[in-house]
């Protein structure tokens, strides 16, 4: 079983080395995690992508999340207007 992939993302080290124990941890993961390899190599640049600035999409995705709650509560409401003027009155 590959050792180290939580000591990766723990890591201050955020740097071309992280991303270089990262691909080593997927060549040893591959046997025992194939799905997994294939989400983390899908989504490989954005994982890359934090590794170098430390941020994430979670305010986008929270903005998202709020956005769809809004839809579902005024499911069946005709007026798009009212829908806008509640997604801008919840920030």
């Amino acid at each position: 079983m590959p050792k180290g992939a939580a000591t990766i993302y723990e890591s201050d080290e955020k740097s071309e080395n992280t991303t270089l124990q990262l691909l080593d941890w997927i060549l040893e993961a591959r046997e025992y995690f194939p799905e997994s390899v294939k989400t983390i190599i899908r989504w490989f640049g954005e994982i890359v992508g934090y590794f170098e600035s430390g941020t994430t999409q979670g305010t986008v995705e929270g903005i998202n999340n709020r956005l769809k709650l809004i839809k579902r509560k005024g499911y069946g409401f005709r007026n798009f207007e009212n829908f806008r003027l509640r997604s801008l009155l919840s920030w």
